[in-house]
């Protein structure tokens, strides 16, 4: 996986300034509410901080619509993003299941809303809410900081000047590792973040990653409806 040869020229085009704050922002706000929903000091529900941080981090995600031009309709990337995202899920589920969890890397919360909720109406709107975050506003998120910004941003800081899927052999280990160690399921995550990055090498699209991580997050949502291994979500 070669590195990036970007010619020095007077020519060529310079990353606007702070253009990384609107990859950055949401998934900052996403970390730490994320966090936050483990205080149990905090005196509130599980749904209720998990609304509020849907809110704050889709407010975070509109407020930097501007790098959303990043991922580009393709009608050509359909098949092969959800292909990968079938086969990551069905990865995440087995390798998960074989795999030594570390307490440093925290845990789920594990919420079963069956349990929580006697209200039915309830139940139902706190699951389109989740399944909202599960499928749609994290790929969204996840996708535009890991891959199009932080993959170009260790190749290169001038990262705007570089095309997707164009990164450094350093670029992807850094953000395979962080990416793994960002979830409980660290082996499966780390073969995911694999996955998607060799997609966008291959695809040169951050649309098919996005499509990937969806329904990956998709397949996972409804198998921990299914099985209600709920400390999968």
């Amino acid at each position: 996986m070669p590195g990036v040869d970007v010619p020095e020229t007077d020519q060529q085009p310079k990353t606007p300034p702070r253009l990384w704050i609107g990859y950055v922002i949401p998934m900052v706000a996403f970390m730490a509410l994320t966090a936050f929903e483990g205080w149990e000091g905090s005196g509130l529900s599980y749904p209720v901080l998990y609304t509020f941080k849907a809110a704050i981090v889709t407010a975070a995600l509109v407020m930097s619509r501007r790098v959303w031009r990043d991922i580009q309709l393709d009608k050509k990337m359909i098949l092969p993003g959800i292909l990968v995202g079938i086969l990551v899920y069905v990865e995440w589920i087995y390798v998960d299941r074989h795999t030594y969890h570390f307490a440093i890397l925290g845990k789920r919360t594990a919420f079963d809303p069956y349990h929580a909720f006697d209200n039915s109406s309830l139940r139902a709107l706190f699951l389109l809410v989740r399944f909202y975050g599960l499928v749609l506003m994290v790929p969204l998120m996840e996708e535009l900081f890991w891959r199009s910004f932080l993959l170009r941003w260790i190749t290169d800081p001038e990262f705007d000047r570089i095309k997707q899927g164009q990164y450094s052999l350093s670029a992807f280990a850094v953000v395979v590792g962080a990416f793994s160690f960002s979830h409980p399921e660290w082996l499966a995550a780390a073969i995911c973040a694999a996955a998607y990055a060799l997609l966008l090498r291959k695809t040169g699209s951050i649309f098919a990653c996005f499509l990937a991580h969806a329904t990956t997050n998709l397949l996972l949502g409804i198998y921990v409806l299914q099985t209600h291994a709920w400390t999968l979500w």
